[in-house]
């Protein structure tokens, strides 16, 4: 077992095209589409944040400037709120980045895939477990209780072997998926014998996929660099922890919560309405408006 079972540290992989949100995305970060009134990044960064990370690494691409100035300080911005008075709309322009929080930027130079990614913030983590979170996909808890990633911190202080965080998916969807097949380990863990990326239906191992949240032991480092390129060209997270598994155990987690799949058009406009109903000052109009429609 690792000596350090604390996740200090959170990797977002956001070098990513966003095609599926083109033209949209043409000109602005994917990771910057906005649910409400906060952009998927910064969901992703709240939910790390609540799991006691304030270590937060982005792996960037070309014109993802937007990600690293939304998570600055904007002194115009906020000189123009103080003077105004306007201290509850300065509170909540501060509110993205906590004077606690550390931000840290590197570019993925080409696009080889979410494993590649990972290395590229190698440095920047150094040898100690880490978080891995996917801004696509946005993940609430259950009411009352605790974030996704929380949830896996507090388990991996435990077992100490990387987790993937997972969910049972339809027959149907299993080839948009990493999918896991394994022994049940006690509680929301199951110990992985196998995992595959994408397969077809009738190849599929299982109806358990992986989710976009991980929490990875140092070693995935030396997996992912010795790992040949595979379809595409790309170097996939999913083939590394493969690898990772001659090694070391490796657990999937079936956390709490749910999953918006913000990577396609549908779960986008899934998590738009149902964050929208929830929150504190439109909910109650919204739910009013939506009454009226003709559905």
């Amino acid at each position: 077992m690792p000596l350090n079972t604390v996740v200090r540290k959170a990797v977002f992989p956001v070098a990513g095209l966003g095609t599926r949100f083109l033209p949209a995305t043409k000109a602005s970060p994917k990771e910057m589409l906005p649910v409400v009134d906060k952009p998927l990044i910064q969901y992703a960064v709240e939910e790390a944040y609540a799991a006691g990370i304030r270590s937060m690494i982005f792996v960037t691409g070309r014109s993802k400037r937007a990600i690293e100035d939304h998570f600055d300080t904007a002194y115009e911005l906020e000189n123009e709120l103080e003077a105004a008075g306007k201290q509850e709309l300065l509170d909540l322009v501060r509110s993205a980045q906590p004077d606690d929080m550390n931000c840290a930027f590197v570019r993925q130079h080409r696009s080889l895939g979410l494993g590649h990614a990972v290395l590229c913030a190698e440095p920047l983590v150094g040898n100690e477990p880490f978080a891995v979170l996917l801004a696509d996909d946005l993940m609430v808890g259950p009411q009352g209780g605790q974030p996704v990633l929380a949830q896996m911190t507090e388990a991996f202080q435990k077992q100490g072997r990387s987790l993937l965080a997972v969910q049972e998916v339809p027959l149907d969807q299993v080839r948009r998926y990493g999918i896991v097949a394994g022994e049940a380990a006690g509680g929301a863990l199951m110990r992985v014998d196998h995992i595959v990326e994408k397969p077809a239906p009738e190849k599929a191992p299982s109806r358990m996929g992986v989710a976009g949240r991980y929490v990875l032991t140092p070693r995935i480092f030396n997996e992912i660099r010795n790992q040949p390129q595979g379809v595409g060209g790309e170097i996939q997270l999913t083939d590394a922890i493969e690898r990772l598994m001659a090694h070391e155990a490796v657990y999937a987690f079936q956390y709490q919560g749910k999953r918006y799949d913000c990577g396609s058009k549908e779960g986008f406009l899934q998590a738009t309405v149902e964050l929208a109903l929830q929150h504190p000052q439109v909910g109650e109009d919204f739910r009013a408006y939506l009454k009226t429609l003709a559905l």
